[in-house]
């Protein structure tokens, strides 16, 4: 069950959804368990915006271990209209032998400021005056409509005031943990660049309100499991952005400990890596990618960039190089705000899972408004979703992969 500190709001909608006959999300679910911004503001902002260092290579790799458990339990907004798929995505095909699981995956989620950014249009001052379930109000359908939500979670969530010295330092207020819950979201990857930003106390204090908010985590060597229709979906996350080749480390024995250990049935690799500002990813991120699925990963979901690049598949299984921003408090209004989400449905029968490639892209903008960041991320609608779409499809295409019109993976 649900914690009693999430919002009443959200139990009103888990009470009107019900009334509905509509249930998204396994209410059994359980789940167990650090940079430089996209682009440069618009002339308004502060001039210390532009980063001059390039990425920030250093090594951070000292962590902080911690693990959680808990319940989570989601219910489809009454009402809500689901998006028309053109296929049968999520729906209940469940036997007693055949289970689907479709995910959702969404990009760099920054809840709060850096530090030192003006109030006016800040996130701070949006959450101030909108509160918890403002954020993810325009992809909610999508989020409660699947069995696993996870994004990159890019900074912490504390009040300490100690901070590594570096040009961004980015966080928000513990209970902003709750603008996840509201959204749906289960699962966070935490391994970036951004999660020391306040030392290791910063990091240690953002863990606890993912536990408390029964919110699945996983950074370095501290890998993340949720649960749902008895399926176990086991997922590492890593910062190849700041301690590069080191964390093949964490992947390959991360991976093996999910599924050797942890007796996951489906494995997500989350890597924090490539060039910021680049739509194509660079050699090391292909090659580390395809090491991921040799070693065992299902699914690999990339960050860092912050914004789009393209899709391959390799070995049956899809590499998603850059997600690019979603919900993104730290910049503003950024010059590229194309996003977008990922989904893809794993059939599982007796509990082996097949290799169907059940996956659609839905094109977003990280907000709701054209002319600067309300950080409201919205499906982009008629010729922003063609024009969306067509870049997905542009930097996919060197792997040849394509996307048809309603955004599905065509597999001929």
């Amino acid at each position: 069950m649900k914690k009693s500190a999430r919002a009443a709001g959200f139990s009103a909608l888990l009470f009107a959804a019900c009334i509905c006959g509509g249930c998204g999300k396994d209410a059994s679910a359980v789940v167990t368990t650090e940079n430089t911004l996209l682009m440069a503001e618009t002339e308004d902002e502060r001039e210390s915006w532009t980063e001059t260092g390039g990425d920030e290579r250093t090594d951070d790799s000292a962590a902080d271990v911690g693990e959680g458990s808990g319940d989570v339990n989601d219910a489809e907004t009454a009402g809500v209209a689901l998006a028309e798929t053109g296929d049968t995505e999520n729906e209940t095909k469940e036997t007693d032998n055949i289970v689907t699981i479709t995910i959702s995956a969404a990009g760099d989620v920054t809840l709060g400021n850096y530090l030192g950014q003006d109030y006016t249009r800040s996130f701070v001052q949006t959450y101030e005056e909108q509160g918890n379930a403002y954020f993810f109000q325009n992809v909610l359908e999508y989020f409660l409509d699947d069995d696993m939500t996870i994004v990159n979670f890019e900074g912490v969530l504390t009040e300490s005031e100690e901070i590594q010295e570096k040009d961004f330092n980015m966080k928000g207020e513990p209970e902003y943990v709750y603008i996840l819950t509201e959204g749906s979201v289960e699962a966070v990857s935490f391994g970036n660049n951004h999660r020391l930003d306040y030392l290791t106390q910063g990091s240690r204090d953002t863990v606890d309100m993912f536990e408390e908010a029964d919110i699945a985590y996983a950074y370095d060597n501290i890998t993340g499991i949720y649960e749902t229709k008895g399926i176990r979906i086991g997922f590492v996350s890593v910062n190849e952005a700041s301690q590069g080749v080191a964390v093949e480390k964490y992947l390959k024995e991360g991976i093996a400990k999910l599924r050797d250990e942890e007796e996951a049935d489906l494995v997500i690799a989350c890597c924090h890596w490539g060039i910021e500002g680049d739509n194509y990813p660079e050699d090391y991120q292909k090659e580390l990618g395809h090491k991921c699925i040799d070693w065992g990963a299902d699914l690999v979901l990339g960050a860092h960039p912050h914004v789009l690049q393209g899709i391959e598949v390799y070995e049956g299984k899809f590499i998603v190089y850059s997600l690019g921003n979603f919900c993104f408090g730290a910049n503003r209004n950024p010059s590229d705000k194309d996003t977008m989400i990922f989904r893809q449905t794993f059939t599982f029968v007796d509990g082996v899972k097949k290799e169907d490639r059940e996956v659609r892209v839905i094109p977003c903008s990280i907000s709701s408004v054209p002319e600067r960041n309300d950080f409201c991320p919205t499906p982009a609608q008629d010729e922003e979703y063609t024009r969306i779409l067509g870049r997905i499809n542009q930097y996919s295409e060197p792997f040849d992969v394509i996307f048809d019109e309603k955004g599905w993976y065509r597999k001929d």
